[in-house]
């Protein structure tokens, strides 16, 4: 079972979840065979306090792909962006495309970085919502048809340039097709939440 549907009761953070939490459809390695993931294992437990499943799922299978989640990563958060439009824009991506983990994973970003959690959940209204500025508006319309279709309209387009830089529609565009790839590395692979968030 997918870990977000539409056809299901929504849970306490505003989102359609699924009733029972999906099992990897390979399991975790829990002893990596190459040192280099053993090594990011202990990395990610004594700084993070737990090793996510995607790096036992994936990065333990494809450890070359160890250099591009920290590259990724490392890009992300030298971004001019603010924290909390970054995850605004990722959760709503996230939540667009069914991504469980991603969704854990964002709100447990917003705890880390003081973001609304509350205004964070409820990015799926932001178009009626009082609680988005103009800015954030423009910017999360323009994250839902990037994650709909990569063709984006003119006047979606212009809304995001009425309100950014050229540098930060780069940001935006950047790391909303950094989010559908995560998205699309852990859905098929029925990845869901490692209860990241504490809220």
């Amino acid at each position: 079972m997918d870990a977000l549907q539409t056809d299901t009761p929504p849970s306490q953070n505003g989102d359609a979840v699924a009733a029972v939490e999906p099992t990897p459809r390979l399991g975790p390695i829990e002893e990596p065979d190459s040192w280099w993931v053993w090594l990011a294992y202990k990395i990610a437990a004594w700084t993070e306090g737990t090793v996510i499943t995607p790096m036992k799922v994936v990065q333990a299978r494809l450890p070359e792909s160890l250099r591009h989640a920290y590259e990724t990563q490392k890009l992300e958060e030298n971004l001019s962006l603010p924290p909390a439009l970054r995850l605004f824009l990722k959760r709503h991506v996230t939540v667009l495309n069914g991504c469980a983990f991603c969704v854990d994973l964002a709100e447990a970003d917003a705890e880390e970085h003081d973001v609304d959690i509350q205004k964070l959940r409820s990015v799926a209204e932001y178009a009626d919502s009082g609680r988005f500025s103009a800015s954030e508006r423009a910017a999360l319309g323009y994250a839902e048809a990037v994650t709909e279709d990569v063709h984006v309209n003119d006047a979606t387009f212009e809304a995001l340039r009425d309100h950014f830089s050229e540098r930060e529609i780069v940001e935006i565009t950047w790391l909303c097709a950094t989010e559908n790839y995560w998205n699309r590395l852990t859905g098929p692979l029925n990845i869901g939440p490692d209860g990241l968030c504490s809220v």
